[in-house]
């Protein structure tokens, strides 16, 4: 089973974007920042690539979108969130809060920041796969704030050790950072192939290996790779999993 991490950056790069989710295949993808709405999806697809168009370029047939946070526009309103997408049927889906809550009428200069959710999905194969955007600081090893924040991410997910188990995301914080420690119950591929960078340098400049891919030990992992390009302001990351 292939998956893909990828930030989408709520989509601006639209061609690039979609040439890659239509020139790469693979079996799950775990994304954030992706932008959806179910009352004004038109006008929301002139300005980015969303939900609906990722979708329909990957040619997944399962996915599973849990909003951060919502905002009007055009006598409708779209969202901001994480979404997963499979080709495998979902047995079960669940979402909750990481970090603060869901926000209605959001204006983007005055947001909350770090409204942050994690995903849920139990695929019909047994794999159960979380999908998560960290505490961001402008600092990547992160602060209190963010250990407190990822320390609630380990209560959420430890249930789940039982069964085979990954987790993705961009999670905004190097290996080498405090807040990681809480989750060192999972392999960190991203640090044990000796990833320098996922960021594309489309927005920020500098080396950060801040998304992740990160197995249990029920789960076998092979053929990582970093997808260089511009897609997003982050480079996608894939690997091959399958249950030992």
């Amino acid at each position: 089973m292939k998956i893909l991490q990828l930030n989408v950056w709520m989509g601006k790069v639209e061609g690039e974007l979609k040439r890659f989710l239509e020139n790469n295949k693979f079996d799950v993808i775990c994304m954030q920042e992706v932008m959806s709405s179910e009352n004004c999806q038109v006008h929301l697809a002139r300005l980015c690539f969303d939900a609906e168009a990722i979708k329909q370029a990957t040619g997944m047939p399962y996915a599973y979108f849990s909003p951060n946070w919502s905002s009007d526009i055009a006598n409708g309103s779209f969202e901001l969130g994480n979404m997963i997408l499979s080709r495998i049927p979902f047995r079960s889906t669940m979402n909750t809060f990481v970090n603060g809550e869901y926000t209605e009428h959001t204006i983007l200069e005055k947001m909350c920041s770090n409204n942050l959710n994690v995903q849920v999905v139990e695929l019909e194969n047994g794999v159960v796969i979380a999908n998560h955007h960290g505490f961001w600081r402008s600092q990547p090893l992160g602060d209190e704030d963010t250990v407190k924040a990822f320390k609630h991410l380990a209560e959420i997910i430890q249930p789940y050790q039982d069964k085979p188990f990954v987790l993705c995301g961009d999670l905004n914080v190097r290996h080498e950072a405090p807040a990681m420690r809480e989750l060192d119950f999972l392999r960190d591929l991203t640090y044990e192939n000796g990833v320098k960078n996922t960021l594309s340098g489309l927005k920020f400049n500098g080396e950060v290996p801040c998304d992740h891919i990160m197995p249990n030990d029920k789960l076998e992992a092979k053929n990582f790779m970093v997808h260089e390009g511009y897609a997003s302001d982050h480079v996608g990351i894939s690997a091959e999993i399958e249950i030992k």
